[in-house]
């Protein structure tokens, strides 16, 4: 007989563990001050420190470097360049979640960054996000997805994005292709003007990471989400000390505000509490639903080789 969930329960993964489970509906939209990187401090007593990590596999992309399809959209490009540096991530870096509702671990993500390419002439960063429902769970709802990002590693904005998504019955592919030499994010469907550096939901992350975040800020950033452009607003909220599976971080508490309908599937306000220092690692995510909340919680983690580009 297969075994069942207190209806309660149930609905509550429902409501909240697609959106959550994939960490580009959590961690992903955290946005920070929109100012140049400093260059890296001391490491604090009780934060990680920078080692070299062993090599990992990475997912191939799941795009080419090719664009398809005609448009006369000028959109705001081309875009300046600008000289953005790095002191928070880099190639090999592992990050693994528990991802669940309450108490209950419901699934497990992880997000890697794989090693520089060269594209077109630029250096980039390929990222990949996998989450997936443990095998109890997925008998009753079957989470599988994967975000594939490229970004340029000096500018930090994205190139290519691709997602796959399969919850329950429901799959779907988006695949996008920004330009900045003509200020266009262009899908297979549509052709779309967009403002310079905009973000992805993943790229956000790992772009958010490399400024200087203060509590009492409020930021707004442009995001291209599915078929439209919005601004996301957030608050730098706190300083707070926390345990999670991965250890005991000093971190710092923001709270997005949701602009745009469906985005995250929860009730109440989303939180994520990223360590403290230069590489503010997303360690715990919580997202309020009817019953709880969902929580994301690093369990384990591998540093990357951070240099300049």
């Amino acid at each position: 007989m297969m075994p069942s969930l207190p209806r309660r329960t149930a609905r509550a993964l429902r409501q909240g563990l697609p959106g959550v489970i994939a960490l580009a509906s959590l961690a992903l939209l955290v946005v920070g001050n929109l100012t140049q990187a400093q260059a890296p401090d001391a490491p604090k007593v009780g934060d990680p420190t920078i080692t070299p990590p062993d090599t990992v596999d990475f997912i191939t992309p799941l795009f080419d470097s090719t664009v398809t399809g005609d448009s006369t959209l000028t959109g705001s490009g081309p875009w300046a360049a600008r000289q953005h540096t790095n002191w928070a991530f880099g190639s090999a870096e592992t990050l693994s979640y528990t991802i669940g509702w309450e108490s209950i671990v419901a699934g497990r993500g992880t997000m890697v960054v794989g090693e520089a390419i060269d594209t077109a002439g630029r250096t980039c960063f390929p990222i990949n996000s996998l989450v997936e429902s443990t095998p109890f769970f997925s008998t009753f709802y079957r989470v599988a997805d994967t975000i594939t990002t490229l970004i340029d590693a000096r500018e930090l904005f994205p190139l290519r994005y691709d997602k796959r998504v399969h919850e329950g019955k429901y799959q779907h592919r988006t695949h996008v292709t920004f330009i900045p030499e003509l200020g266009i994010a262009h899908t297979d469907k549509d052709t779309l003007a967009v403002p310079p550096y905009v973000q992805d939901d993943l790229s956000l992350l790992y772009f958010v990471r490399t400024l200087d975040l203060a509590p009492g800020k409020d930021i707004e950033v442009d995001i291209y989400g599915g078929k439209k452009l919005y601004r996301l607003t957030v608050k730098i909220v706190k300083r707070e000390r926390i345990k999670v599976r991965a250890g005991v971080f000093s971190t710092i508490v923001v709270e997005p505000l949701l602009q745009a309908a469906g985005l995250f599937k929860s009730e109440g306000r989303v939180r994520v509490w990223l360590t403290d220092d230069r590489l503010h690692l997303p360690v715990l995510m919580k997202s309020k639903v009817v019953v709880g909340s969902i929580v994301a919680e690093l369990e384990d983690y591998r540093l990357g080789q951070i240099r300049p580009y």
